[in-house]
């Protein structure tokens, strides 16, 4: 492509790249996520104190991410014992466990402290997830097994380096939507670590 024909075709998609970066900028202002204290910070790795959460949990079946969002996207939407209405949040939480992996929707502060009403059926649980101290890593790329692991790989390496030890199975949070461009997402892998500390 000729200099002023890739000049033309930069200042035609300028507009484009502008407003999906709006887009995408404005629902992650819209959409609660946890209020955490970050302790430290290692270029992509962060240390952080999340206080207790409340989550709404439904297994990864075989009908993989998309059945488990759609459980879970029920229950939000009124398919609960009191048919209540409650907010989407970010991100939407992975359980690695190999025997039981999950998928967890985070309930919106105010929801919490009123009382979560119970959810229909036995497909999703509530529970309470407590104050905790983690390491964190922000990862690049979509949801595929391969970019999980080789996150978790590294968080893990980089805990080792710092002589840190985890505990658990590690969680993966995604904040966005699938159809958000690969160069917007926001993606991260969760160690804990410790107790937060208050």
């Amino acid at each position: 492509m000729k200099r002023p024909q890739m000049s033309v075709f930069l200042l035609g998609a300028l507009p484009f790249v502008l407003g999906v970066t709006w887009l995408v900028n404005t629902s992650r202002a819209a959409t609660e996520t946890p209020v955490y204290k970050v302790i430290r910070t290692d270029a992509k790795f962060e240390i952080r104190d999340y206080p207790a959460l409340t989550v709404a949990t439904t297994p990864m079946n075989d009908a993989g991410m998309n059945g488990s969002f759609g459980q879970l996207f029920r229950f939000i939407t009124g398919g609960n014992e009191g048919a209540q209405k409650i907010n989407m949040t970010a991100p939407v939480l992975i359980g690695t466990a190999k025997d039981k992996p999950t998928m967890s929707f985070i309930m919106p502060k105010t929801t919490a402290e009123k009382g979560v009403p119970k959810p229909m059926g036995d497909k999703v649980t509530l529970s309470k997830v407590p104050a905790a101290r983690y390491a964190v890593l922000s990862f690049f790329g979509f949801r595929t097994t391969t970019n999980e692991k080789a996150a978790i790989d590294k968080l893990k390496a980089w805990l080792g380096a710092q002589k840190l030890h985890g505990t658990g199975d590690p969680l993966i949070a995604y904040y966005d939507p699938p159809w958000t461009p690969i160069f917007f997402r926001r993606n991260e892998v969760l160690i804990r670590i410790g107790d937060a500390q208050h």
